[in-house]
């Protein structure tokens, strides 16, 4: 990870606490060469920095961790694991650590990945 962005991811998985460090480990399992980016709301993971090459945003909320697919709105979701309106991404509202075990959303996010 890259030192500047470090402290953000941090600073990021602090505020969500141990659901949103479960989430970064599992998307880090799934996508072990990612970059990580962050600004003051959001994780990025991508295959480079900046918008072209994002994949997936963690945001800490309270209550939840908001897991965003770049892309989502073209990808098969048989399971409806996925919420939002948009025209290309959507998101996964994570309220408990039960939902990363689910075998939907880890081929969900492998498909988010191909």
């Amino acid at each position: 990870m890259d030192a500047a962005v470090e402290p953000k991811v941090n600073t990021l998985l602090n505020k969500g606490g141990s659901l949103a460090v479960e989430v970064h480990e599992l998307l880090l399992e799934l996508f072990p060469d990612a970059v990580l980016t962050a600004d003051d709301e959001n994780i990025g993971y991508g295959t480079s920095t900046g918008y072209k090459g994002l994949k997936f945003t963690v945001a800490p909320f309270g209550g939840y961790v908001r897991l965003g697919i770049v892309g989502g709105a073209g990808l098969a979701d048989p399971a409806k694991l996925m919420q939002g309106t948009g025209k290309v991404h959507r998101h996964i509202k994570v309220h408990s650590a039960g939902q990363l075990a689910d075998p939907a959303l880890r081929d969900l996010l492998g498909a988010a990945l191909r």
